[in-house]
């Protein structure tokens, strides 16, 4: 549909939709000791606000820290939404209420790249990468129509000409920590993962500059803290990353290191002494990676061979040493899991000393080779069941995974899984594992003296915001984790005893149990439930039902 007039100034409401279900990633009760409402703030749509006309008034709404008003959809020419999987049952409702007030709607992101025909009820989907889409996106607008489809041809966009995110459009104190971002891309070809099908395999990054400009304009907002590099594999492209990095560090050094950063990584960035220390002169704290299972062969099959060319151990703790600590991804549900994979599985966390583990149960997603050989097999179950799946929180994997028909008995998995949890959850446990990566965690000192900033009043150089900070901490866990009390204050002790340096990251594992403790019971609780379904026969396998169904209509 063609309006008579065209439009060349637009308000523009950014809405990012809810996580769907109790989410792994809200960690609300950890983001209350900060004051904070969510983790992170929604990158890509701010991203996407920096590509839009400057006549174009943006202003951004996050369902995940605040309500989407009516005053917000009045004002709105247009809403722009969209995100990843587990967001959109509530994209899907965005769309609603933006139809129910009159306002088109354009949906992006990866999940409507991946799945655009759940989205059919927008006006406009934008697939692929923004920046190669944006500008017919923005003149068809211009010409008055409203609907269409633009999809960006994959893997071609040049980064380099990505804008600043618009930070000003956050409200700086719903979120925990900001992200930006140096690649897209990952080299390697894991079997169950997405980012290759939406980003490609050949890793493309920002200039150097391009990023240091990025984090001269948080720094000149006033924004000092925790930055998230939000690539999903930073060292995709080692020769790049490389080169990136000493800029960096005379970036950090020029600026009396006002940032603290975290990242995602493939295992292989233990076998790199040079990077690693790069990464540690640089400030990088922390990196999330991708274990997924300690047996090699369930590592081969899934495509995930660079895991079995090191000892897991060694090379997490050569990272715990090059002082950061390390964030992992397990999977249960592969084909090729023979037997029960709970105590090698648990054996592995505890060796490795691992304080935080995402253990997930395995989810085909959209557009993966996973998705593509079980369809082939006739083993993914029906479009109907895997988006009641989504509606029910199941893009995260804790609770309902295993959206195909499994080799093994579906229950032995899910009680591998309710092991898993309960003994790596168990607070003796978590603290335990705490405990041992901090007397491997090798702090760096950081030379501050080049800050420009005043300095911060305390007590005995800690800074009051600290001690009220370990005072809201403190006072959370004895109120609303009693039993682990002691756990906490035995942490503290003999952290401070024996690696004073990484007291922070002892209080940052402990604000996290506040979430991962009753976050695991919850998903321990909803694992007992379906085992018990499938035990009584109250659980039919939705690809069955539906052979038996399509059997009935024959006959």
């Amino acid at each position: 549909m063609r309006q008579p007039t065209a439009m060349q100034s637009c308000r523009v409401l950014l809405v990012a939709p809810r996580f769907s279900g109790q989410s792994y990633w809200n960690f609300t009760a950890a983001c209350e000791i900060f004051g904070a409402r969510f983790p992170s703030a929604p990158l890509g749509l701010i991203t996407v606000a920096a590509m839009l006309p400057p006549t174009w008034e943006c202003r951004l709404v996050n369902r995940n820290t605040e309500d989407l008003t009516e005053a917000d959809l009045r004002w709105a020419d247009m809403v722009m939404t969209g995100g990843m999987l587990p967001q959109r049952p509530d994209a899907l409702t965005v769309i609603e209420l933006a139809h129910a007030h009159g306002k088109p709607v354009v949906v992006g992101g990866p999940d409507a790249t991946s799945v655009p025909e759940a989205y059919a009820a927008a006006d406009f989907r934008v697939l692929g990468e923004a920046e190669g889409v944006i500008e017919a996106f923005i003149a068809r607008w211009n010409e008055g129509d409203r609907e269409g489809v633009f999809s960006a041809e994959k893997f071609q966009i040049d980064v380099t000409r990505s804008p600043v995110p618009r930070f000003d459009l956050l409200k700086r104190e719903q979120y925990a920590y900001l992200g930006i971002q140096f690649s897209r891309g990952c080299p390697f070809t894991c079997e169950f993962c997405d980012i290759i099908e939406l980003y490609g395999r050949v890793p493309r990054t920002k200039s150097s500059d391009q990023v240091l400009n990025e984090l001269d304009v948080l720094y000149r907002s006033g924004y000092r803290g925790h930055v998230d590099f939000v690539d999903d594999n930073f060292i995709g492209n080692k020769k790049a990353v490389k080169a990136f990095l000493p800029h960096l560090i005379a970036w950090q050094k020029s600026h009396g290191y006002p940032f603290l950063f975290s990242t995602e990584a493939s295992v292989n960035l233990s076998d790199d002494d040079a990077l690693l220390a790069l990464m540690r002169e640089a400030n990088f704290f922390t990196v999330f990676m991708g274990i997924e299972s300690p047996d090699t062969e369930t590592l081969v099959s899934m495509q995930k061979k660079q895991n079995t060319r090191r000892k897991l151990s060694e090379g997490v703790h050569k990272i715990y040493r090059a002082g950061m600590s390390v964030h992992a991804g397990f999977i249960v549900g592969f084909d090729s899991e023979r037997t029960s994979v709970a105590e090698e599985m648990i054996a592995c966390i505890e060796e490795t000393s691992i304080p935080m583990c995402t253990v997930g149960l395995l989810y085909a997603l959209p557009g993966t080779q996973l998705t593509r050989r079980l369809a082939a097999e006739g083993r993914l179950f029906p479009v109907s069941y895997n988006e009641s799946v989504v509606a029910r929180g199941g893009g995260d994997q804790s609770v309902h995974g295993l959206n195909f028909e499994t080799v093994r008995p579906r229950a032995e998995i899910l009680r591998d899984y309710s092991a898993v949890l309960k003994r790596i959850y168990s607070a003796g446990a978590y603290y335990k594992r705490v405990r041992v990566m901090l007397t491997m965690l090798d702090c760096p000192v950081q030379d501050e003296s080049a800050s420009k900033d005043p300095v911060r009043p305390g007590i005995g150089g800690i800074p009051f915001e600290d001690i009220a900070l370990l005072w809201r901490l403190t006072r959370r866990i004895a109120v609303r984790q009693p039993l682990v009390f002691f756990q906490f204050c035995r942490l503290l002790y003999e952290c401070a005893r024996h690696n004073p340096r990484a007291l922070p990251y002892a209080g940052m594992m402990a604000g996290l149990y506040l979430h991962l403790g009753p976050f695991s019971q919850f998903v321990i609780s909803e694992i007992e439930r379906q085992i018990a379904e499938i035990e009584s026969g109250a659980w039919v396998s939705p690809g069955r039902a539906t052979v038996e169904a399509s059997q009935g209509v024959a006959a």
